[in-house]
């Protein structure tokens, strides 16, 4: 039983960062429609930049996790203005490819200025050791978070479905000729978006930083399954991909756990059955003939 709550928290904790990415993809994707596949890459520099920001400038994790995000949102809205926008509108398969050039390219920038090897970063102070829950020990970094995935989904699921801004901002990226009809400047909201929903990558990569292997690589395999995580969501939907990336946290760790050489298979099954079962994915809109 306590092996079983120990995998189960690994898995949360695991299931945040997917939760998270998975966040970025599916708004960047529902509001957009563009396929980003440099969401891994920018996953990746969130990471990277966290270990820089306290091995250069001498921060603490907490100021890296406000101003990493706050660097890959300009650095998003800079990708959208010199390179997506000219795209927007075409076939996915256009962004598609100019995304998947652009990780290429950062991911040997990285490399080329940091090396292969994985670059050192510490527990962040106050989130070191365990805590015992009867006879469980939970790492405390690693509820932190799941707690803190949580709250970030949370917030970003009220403010575009409970505020103004974000009513604007579906509108704008939905219906943009009926915007235009009552005089909503919708170029001015796509390029947020987009910066947005990097800036959610770029919080995903800090919560990595502390316990996973930071190199320019790091993201190569994470794309991957974060793919898997917003196709067994439902592509676009912002509650599927929350869902679907605890679930696949939780799947990872348990199969780690239990059979070790199927743990990412499991994964891609997962997905198989839904796609079977659901083709439009958990929380994915059925499209009407």
């Amino acid at each position: 039983m306590e092996a079983f709550i120990q995998y189960t928290v690994q898995g949360l904790a695991a299931g945040g960062f997917y939760a998270l990415a998975a966040l970025g993809l599916a708004i960047i994707f529902g509001a957009l429609n563009v396929v980003n596949f440099a969401h891994g890459a920018f996953y990746m520099l969130g990471a990277v930049l966290t270990a820089v920001l306290l091995d250069v400038a001498n921060l603490n994790f907490w100021v890296a996790l406000v101003l990493v995000p706050v660097i890959l949102f300009i650095f998003g809205v800079i990708i959208e203005r010199l390179l997506v926008q000219w795209l927007l509108g075409l076939d996915v398969l256009y962004t598609f490819l100019l995304t998947f050039g652009i990780s290429l390219v950062l991911v040997d920038l990285v490399r080329m200025r940091f090396g292969v090897s994985g670059l050192p970063y510490e527990q962040p102070p106050g989130l070191s050791g365990s805590v015992h829950v009867g006879a469980v020990e939970l790492p405390v970094y690693q509820v932190f978070v799941f707690v803190f995935s949580v709250v970030i989904c949370l917030l970003v699921w009220l403010l575009l479905s409970k505020t103004r801004v974000g009513m604007v901002v579906r509108a704008a990226t939905e219906e943009p000729e009926r915007s235009r009809a009552l005089g909503i400047n919708v170029s001015r909201w796509i390029t947020p978006v987009f910066g947005f929903g990097v800036a959610v990558a770029g919080i995903a990569g800090v919560l990595a930083a502390p316990f996973r292997a930071i190199t320019a690589t790091m993201g190569s395999n994470f794309i991957i399954i974060l793919f898997a995580v917003v196709v067994i969501g439902g592509l676009g939907s912002i509650l599927g991909s929350v869902v679907a990336g605890f679930l696949v946290g939780l799947v990872e760790a348990y199969g780690q756990g239990y059979a070790s050489s199927f743990a990412q298979i499991l994964i891609f099954i997962l997905m198989a059955v839904v796609i079977l079962v659901r083709p439009a994915g958990l929380f994915g809109r059925k499209e009407t003939s």
